[in-house]
């Protein structure tokens, strides 16, 4: 990750981060009755990296690894880099724990015996070259890639392989490197793990996670058949509770945590509360409102872009929550420039004219109107109404580029006929109020809410993260969200999966309405969530009819 078009507002400075040395290490698996186990051992106490913890057999990469291809079997499809990885794991399964892969000159695996016959101090090619044993690099797959956390003094680059036990071998650790092995089923590690028995690092575990769903060795490798790593990550870590917390990158914080510490440092807490803010950037700060519920998450997100010497922009004032309110406008020093809302419901307008008026200045309210499909509630008059690709610009006298925020304003109704999303233009942050959540689909709700509109105002923002190179979204409930294209695409790609879903409960029950088409459209979300779902149900029902009114012959 690069540092960001600002680093000036970066809250701490960079550090860069340690290098990432390549090593590689494999799950062995055997089939049981109980289910796939795969093969780990304990790292000795005194090892400088995971001292003590349950972990697959593995190292570091070496150039014999890859001047070895010539003593190893390979797959058509399979790359150099990826012979190397197989045959490191190979040497560093059989120093570690005595089990050989490879096959003896009649194709058969190699044996117990086979393994005796060398020596575990000596390097492996020439003794198995000598012995005519093929190192068996072909049936070692790619799994996973996982990078050290950026935080860690000494980091590793490691693909994750994986590989069937060969058959009439036991493993037997070298009690330097490696002590006891053990077999044992994901679910009972990640028990044990839970429990405080069996010490694991973060990938193992969600290594684990994965594993613990394939029904077989078989199916297993099958999944790795692309030569591709079916997940690639670089974990990022924050705090929660005051206790270190990493994630993966689909996970809800981990957006955040590359907003606010783009080089990996452990010093942006995660917890949700509302008595003060949270900075974001030197020039961003986060309050969220005591709001927390089914429709609103950890509450709403309520922003200020700017600093002291430019005074801020206030973008989602909030409920009707004076506190809030006033925590609000003492986190920007009182000092309010511009109040921005990018919508009119009940959890994000009301605010505003309260903000207002403990502002000297009397600060405008930008927006849009309230149209007439909104619910009596939901109306709301800004000020001023903003225009489209609009721009509020607040800046310190000079208009010193570092001292100079800037807000363009995208119309993107569908969750709201008057909604707008902002674009902090110097820092390529997107603001996506309920457009775009974290963790959770929006509810378009007819007729203020409108399906069509909600995916043209998606595909508008996905048009605008490319040209721009917007990486960031920043919505009104949940965390940063990173990789916004991705989001985006997977958002839509969500939208229309459903819709699908709709049509065919539309289909099997022809003659019916919500309540029967619910069960079958949203079958994998629990039933309490129906009633809230129904709403965005009816939105795609009034899009396929009109798409089949468009559709249909004169």
């Amino acid at each position: 990750m690069s540092q960001p078009p600002r680093p000036s507002q970066l809250l701490h400075p960079w550090r860069e981060p340690a290098p990432a040395r390549p090593a590689a290490t494999v799950l062995l698996l055997r089939d049981t009755p109980q289910g796939v186990q795969v093969l780990m051992t304990r790292r000795s106490p005194t090892a400088s990296f995971a001292p003590g913890a349950y972990v697959f057999p593995g190292g570091g990469i070496e150039a014999g690894d890859a001047a070895a291809h010539a003593h190893a079997t390979r797959r058509p499809a399979q790359s150099d880099l990826h012979l190397t990885q197989a045959i490191a794991v190979i040497r560093e399964s059989f120093e570690e724990l005595g089990v050989l892969l490879a096959l003896r000159p009649d194709g058969t695996p190699a044996t117990g015996q086979d393994v005796a016959a060398l020596d575990r101090q000596a390097p492996l090619p020439p003794q198995a070259a000598a012995r005519g044993l093929k190192l068996d690099a072909a049936q070692v797959f790619t799994l996973a890639h996982w990078i050290t956390d950026r935080d860690l003094p000494k980091r590793f680059d490691v693909p994750f392989l994986a590989a069937r036990m060969p058959p009439g071998q036991t493993p037997v650790a070298d009690q330097t490197e490696q002590f006891e092995p053990v077999w044992v089923c994901p679910f009972d590690a990640l028990a044990r793990h839970a429990a405080g028995g069996f010490s694991m690092i973060f990938p193992t575990i969600r290594t684990l996670e994965r594993l613990q769903h394939y029904p077989s060795v078989q199916a297993v490798l099958d999944a790795c058949a692309g030569e591709q790593p079916l997940w690639t990550s670089c974990p990022r870590a924050g705090l929660l509770a005051g206790q270190v917390a990493r994630y993966m990158e689909h996970e809800p914080p981990f957006g955040e945590l590359e907003l606010v510490c783009p080089d990996g440092q452990i010093l942006h807490p995660l917890d949700w509360q509302s008595k003060a803010a949270a900075p974001l950037r030197k020039n961003l700060l986060r309050l969220t409102a005591p709001n927390a519920g089914r429709m609103t998450g950890p509450g709403t997100n309520s922003y200020l872009v700017g600093e002291a010497a430019t005074g801020y922009a206030a973008i989602d004032p909030g409920p009707d929550d004076p506190a809030h309110v006033e925590r609000l406008w003492r986190a920007a020093g009182g000092d309010i420039r511009v109040i921005v809302c990018t919508h009119s419901h009940l959890d994000h307008a009301p605010g505003a004219r309260l903000l207002q008026k403990l502002c000297n200045g009397k600060p405008p309210i930008l927006g849009l109107p309230s149209a007439a499909t909104a619910r009596p509630a939901s109306a709301f008059t800004p000020d001023r109404s903003l225009q489209n690709q609009e721009r509020i610009v607040i800046s310190s006298q000079g208009l010193d580029p570092q001292n100079t925020h800037t807000l363009r304003c995208i119309h993107t109704p569908g969750h709201a006929a008057n909604h707008l999303c902002l674009l902090l233009q110097e820092d390529r942050l997107l603001f996506t109020g309920d457009h775009i959540l974290n963790g959770s689909t929006t509810i378009v709700d007819p007729p203020d809410g409108n399906m069509s509109a909600y995916l043209d105002s998606l595909d508008r923002l996905a048009a605008l993260c490319v040209q721009e190179n917007i990486r960031f979204l920043l919505p009104a409930h949940g965390h940063v969200m990173t990789d916004a294209p991705g989001q985006i695409a997977k958002l839509k790609a969500h939208r229309l999966a459903r819709e699908a879903k709709v049509q065919a409960a539309m289909q099997a029950r022809p003659g019916g309405g919500p309540d029967d088409w619910a069960p079958l459209a949203y079958d994998d979300v629990p039933p309490s969530t129906w009633p809230l779902a129904k709403r965005s149900l009816l939105a795609h029902v009034e899009r396929l009819r009109a798409l089949g009114q468009q559709l249909s012959p004169p």
